[in-house]
Order: structure tokens, then C-alpha cells, then sequence
């Protein structure tokens, strides 16, 4: 998993509070989960498509429904965003713009 992304053990100590505890039966390793979740969104990768070093794709589905909606993720991100700081990175999303229409040729 050297090339693969994961979240440090001081990020997951700062998000660990927005998640359920488990209820029962012992969760799957949070940390990589979590990781394969940021993983597959940040790359835009369907979730069978997610490496097998984040365990079964199912499994960081399951996940990620069950955070979804539970709201945790829109906590995480209201909770943390205003304490991030400054941004030395800036995203655009051009799926909604559309090519320019070529020149007609001249006749």
C-alpha cells in the first residue's frame, strides 16, 4: 500500500468523532476504509475499481452510503472546513462546460 493514499494517524484522530460507533460487531479497519473512500471520489473511480489494498469494494460502498446518510460527511465538512486555513489549491470541475462550437469553413 506504499503508493496508495491513506490518511495519517493524526487526520483519522481529528474525524474519528463524526463516525458511528460500531454495535456489536467489530468494524472492518476505519482508517483504510475511509482512505478508499477519499481514494475512489478524489480519482473518480467506480467502487469495484477501488484497489483491493482498501479492503473488499462492498465493504468501502457500504460505508460511504451508511456515512452518507447518516450525515457525517456533511458534518465532517461544515465542522472543518472553516478551520482549514489557507488554500494553496484550487479545483475546478469542468464536466458542466461545453467546447466552443467551431468556425464555419468558407465556402
Amino acid at each position: 500500500m506504499d503508493n496508495l493514499f491513506l490518511l495519517s494517524e493524526a487526520q483519522m484522530r481529528r474525524i474519528e468523532p463524526y463516525f458511528p460507533l460500531s454495535h456489536g460487531v467489530a468494524r472492518v479497519d476505519d482508517r483504510r476504509v475511509i482512505s478508499g473512500i477519499i481514494f475512489v471520489i478524489r480519482n473518480g473511480l467506480r467502487w469495484r475499481d477501488a484497489p483491493k489494498d482498501y479492503g473488499p469494494h462492498k465493504t468501502v460502498y457500504n460505508r460511504f452510503i451508511r456515512c452518507s446518510r447518516l450525515g457525517v460527511f456533511n458534518r465532517l465538512f461544515s465542522d472543518l472546513a472553516p478551520r482549514g486555513g489557507t488554500h494553496n489549491r484550487m479545483m475546478l470541475d469542468p464536466t458542466h462546460l461545453k467546447p466552443p462550437h467551431p468556425a464555419p469553413t468558407p465556402p
